[in-house]
């Protein structure tokens, strides 16, 4: 295929066109993206100034359309946005009706904006409301956790935690579903040494909920773990006072226990059977050792052995 050649005052025509079709093109875009437009804005809604005694269900979704007139540069940048704002609005009026009117509070609305947005208009312009009793209910909290440990490391006793419960004021019914309340998530990597720190609290997924405190101070004890063997007789369960002889009469359990705890685990601190409940049902000779009692914050290792041989006389 031939290429079209020019000569050296084409190339020049070439490149003043070119130009000034850019110069143009910029020229319109400036004077386009310069003037006002009204564009949409899916918007969610925080609620704020909650009445006093009064419990509320918003009876529609907690997102809004926002009507905002700006220039064209705000439009551009609202559709490459990647999350909706958010706009605070008061309840202040839930006081003496069951609704709130947005066109009431737009002037306070336009101030959480820039100065050269603003907004005109909320769809829907009217927000409804359900109330309910309010009560106050003491709820326990739950630590989440993510805590890995260097070798030979781990929890070694009770985690406390100052208070070890919450105070929840809210609608008796949401109040009713709620039987723990969640910390936010204490992370931690290669743990050595006990740990203590200031947890805040998950946000309830309703709105006309408070809690008290804000956050909780948690102490976690973390020592250092240590090898151990205990060998312990072996029990029989369901023997219906018939005389039984377990081969072997003691296991050997070992487990991995904090040192500071290293001298209170003994025999008695553990208890081990067979139940030969499980032979009648199943026609075993052997039948595996269960662990019915263990002390707290120790790892079982290993059982050995694990099954044994029983003779009924």
């Amino acid at each position: 295929m031939p290429l079209i050649t020019l000569n050296r005052i084409e190339r020049r025509r070439l490149t003043v066109f070119v130009s000034c079709l850019i110069v143009a093109f910029s020229t319109w875009m400036m004077i386009a993206l310069s003037g006002n437009y009204v564009y949409k804005v899916e918007s969610k809604v925080n609620y704020v100034d909650p009445p006093e005694n009064r419990a509320y269900h918003p009876l529609q979704d907690d997102s809004v359309s926002l009507q905002i007139e700006g220039s064209g540069w705000q439009l551009l940048f609202s559709r490459l946005r990647l999350q909706p704002t958010a706009i605070n609005v008061s309840l202040k009026s839930l006081s003496t009706r069951s609704f709130i009117v947005f066109s009431n509070q737009l002037g306070d609305i336009n101030k959480q904006f820039a100065s050269n947005q603003r907004v005109i208009s909320v769809l829907p312009d009217t927000l409804f409301f359900d109330f309910s009793k309010r009560s106050v209910k003491k709820i326990p909290i739950r630590l989440m956790h993510n805590l890995t440990f260097e070798n030979n490391y781990g929890i070694s006793g009770p985690i406390r935690m100052t208070p070890n419960h919450v105070i929840v004021n809210g609608a008796t019914e949401d109040l009713s579903k709620i039987d723990v309340w969640p910390t936010t998530m204490l992370t931690r990597n290669e743990v050595s040494v006990p740990v203590t720190a200031k947890v805040g609290f998950m946000e309830s997924k309703a709105n006309n909920i408070d809690v008290f405190p804000l956050s909780v101070k948690v102490e976690i004890p973390v020592e250092m773990f240590t090898e151990k063997i205990i060998e312990v007789p072996v029990k029989v369960l369901s023997a219906s006072g018939r005389d039984v002889q377990v081969l072997p009469e003691r296991v050997a359990i070992t487990i991995l226990t904090p040192l500071s705890r290293y001298p209170a685990i003994k025999v008695d601190s553990f208890s081990v059977a067979i139940d030969l409940k499980e032979r009648r049902e199943s026609g075993y000779s052997q039948l595996p050792v269960k662990i019915r009692r263990m002390p707290q914050f120790i790892k079982l290792v290993k059982v050995d052995p694990q099954v044994v041989d029983f003779f009924i006389k």
